[in-house]
């Protein structure tokens, strides 16, 4: 299932996202990446990270996320959704009943 994770900053002092603490939160970014778990990961125009993760269900996704250390250090917490396939397509391919005949008027 594809999660979308939205992460939220807790910490107020930036001075907390160390330069340690950042690198190592791309070194497992990169591992949940290399094991095919995160698969696509961006930023907002804002700061925060955007990410889709492969996961059972958003109790599995939690738990991944819960590894990264900048969530362990509670500087930011995710807000997560399970997204569904978009099923939308399917009308363009419903045969429909043609539209009614309008009856016209006759001006008298």
């Amino acid at each position: 299932m594809k999660i979308l994770a939205k992460s939220r900053t807790l910490a107020a002092d930036e001075a907390a996202f160390t330069p340690e603490l950042l690198r190592a939160e791309a070194e497992t970014a990169w591992r949940l990446q290399q094991a095919g778990t995160l698969r696509e990961i961006y930023f907002t125009a804002g700061g925060e990270a955007v990410l889709l993760l492969e996961a059972a269900n958003a109790a599995a996704a939690r738990r991944v996320l819960a590894t990264l250390p900048l969530v362990r250090a509670k500087l930011i917490e995710f807000e997560i959704d399970e997204l569904r396939a978009y099923g939308g397509f399917a009308r363009l391919f419903v045969p429909h009943a043609p539209a009614a005949k309008r009856q016209r008027r006759r001006a008298t």
